[in-house]
């Protein structure tokens, strides 16, 4: 085939100088019948090569088939059928066939079974699509956490939230923050059929969660679903799951937690969006403004993420929730407790009563002491091994106060009179005792001052003594007149 400058020559040659076609193809070294040919066409163009007969190939494709069909149980996706053991088969079986003559048939089949995708519309409101991806963080200590991600394909927008599990709570939660984000969401959502959304899949039906089925009818959207392992159905917020992990996610990022890393990982997001040139020339502030006219208004309240769990408190009133162990009120002691489990927190109720705890990892400890204090106020022992605890969780004057009277009695009686305050706290309540507390520190504190002596809580610490070398590794508790009359008992009788 020549050149489109070759052709102009000729046609200029002859339809224009007047030259013969004989003369122009001697000049150009060309064949008559070429010269003119390109008098009739204006350009040079490829002539459709009608289909040669390949006899080899008709006498031995009904033979592949056959053996595709016959070994069809009997591969995997890493064992796999290839051109080139088809090809030892057939010849094995007499057949005089070369190897590329079996791949072409291959790759032909291929060809025809490949899926055609179909340019899809997006309308603003009606659609958004969502998915989990694992990515990983710096929390203090490098982990694997997910990222579920809310993608709308009209105006290019994205919601993206961190969880430490790919859970229905997580997945719940999600959509709960998406809402309240985006303010509303879209008519329809796509998903793949995950379990957190489908509890069984039987060829097209689906039958729904019961938790998922409450969030959708609270939202009021309508959820739908990709074909069973064909994840491209939802190729928008594929590619962006892929786009948000390396824009905004690379390097790992760090913080103090995980809700801080997704909050600020949100922000770059939002800015980028805000920012970011379409090939259209559209702005993503006018494409946001027509798709939040068309999303669905959310309700007066936001759903409810909790999963219900029953269990039971053990005699020493703990309880375990999701790999997670915490203390309960110890009058709760041997009773079932309902635990109402969130994505950050878990609301226990027992007979009426409520308590919220933070949500621990598995195989965490939560413990509060002041769930024990009716017991503690019984222990003065118990008191004296939980006292740092106990005293962080109170707070002040209750640490002062456990201060002052170690100094002057010991840590055995110290803990005993700190017993019967706890005891105090158990009748009367914390805030009244500690009121009391302060009062009564502060007027001892100011009594001493206006006599001129040293700050009261030195003053009654016991002063310094030497001690004989031989008795410095002996330590004696202060002890108590009426523990010598216990003795004295004891020896009359």
């Amino acid at each position: 085939m020549l050149r489109m400058d070759q052709v102009h020559v000729i046609r200029h040659k002859v339809l224009r100088e007047g030259t013969s076609i004989r003369a122009a193809a001697k000049q150009m070294g060309l064949s008559r019948n070429t010269v003119a040919k390109y008098l009739r066409v204006s350009e040079p163009h490829r002539q459709e090569k009608s289909a040669r007969p390949r006899p080899v190939l008709e006498r031995v494709s009904p033979r592949i088939e056959e053996l595709l069909q016959e070994w069809q149980g009997r591969t995997t996706a890493k064992q796999r059928l290839t051109g080139s053991r088809l090809h030892r088969q057939l010849v094995e079986e007499g057949y005089q066939v070369g190897i590329t003559t079996v791949r072409d048939h291959l790759r032909e089949k291929r060809r025809q079974a490949a899926e055609v995708y179909i340019p899809l519309v997006h309308r603003p409101g009606e659609e958004g699509q969502v998915d989990f991806f694992q990515v990983t963080v710096d929390e203090g200590e490098r982990r694997e956490v997910w990222k579920f991600l809310l993608h709308l394909p009209y105006s290019g927008r994205d919601f993206v939230w961190l969880y430490h599990r790919c859970d229905q709570l997580a997945f719940l939660d999600g959509h709960v923050r998406a809402a309240r984000h985006l303010g509303g969401l879209p008519r329809r959502l796509v998903y793949d059929n995950l379990t957190a959304a489908v509890r069984r899949l039987a060829g097209v039906h689906r039958e729904l969660t019961r938790q998922f089925l409450a969030l959708s009818s609270h939202y009021l959207f309508e959820p739908c679903f990709t074909r069973p392992g064909e994840g491209h159905d939802k190729g928008s917020v594929e590619a962006r799951g892929k786009g948000v992990r390396l824009q905004h996610l690379t390097p790992i990022p760090q913080g103090e937690t995980l809700g801080a890393i997704a909050a600020a990982v949100l922000v770059e997001v939002e800015a980028s969006w805000r920012t970011r040139a379409r090939r259209d020339g559209q702005k993503p502030a006018a494409l946001w403004e027509q798709e939040r006219q068309g999303l669905l208004p959310l309700p007066e309240r936001p759903f409810e993420v909790r999963r219900l769990v029953t269990t039971s408190a053990s005699r020493q009133a703990l309880i375990q929730v999701e790999g997670g162990v915490y203390s309960v009120p110890s009058t709760w002691a041997r009773l079932d407790v309902d635990a109402h489990v969130g994505v950050t927190d878990i609301r226990l109720v027992c007979r009426g009563e409520e308590q919220t705890v933070t949500r621990q990892r598995p195989g965490g400890k939560r413990i509060r002491y002041r769930h024990y204090l009716p017991e503690l106020a019984r222990k003065p022992q118990a008191v004296r091994q939980v006292a740092p605890e106990l005293m962080a969780e109170l707070g002040e004057p209750f640490g002062q106060l456990w201060s002052l009277l170690k100094g002057r009695y010991g840590p055995g009686e110290a803990a005993r009179l700190l017993a019967r305050i706890l005891g105090a706290v158990v009748d009367h309540g914390e805030e009244m005792v500690a009121a009391a507390l302060e009062a009564t520190l502060q007027q001892a504190q100011g009594r001493c001052r206006q006599s001129g002596c040293q700050d009261l809580m030195s003053s009654q610490l016991p002063q310094a003594v030497p001690v004989p070398q031989a008795l410095k590794g002996y330590q004696v508790e202060t002890a108590r007149a009426a523990d010598y009359d216990v003795l004295l008992l004891e020896g009359v009788r």
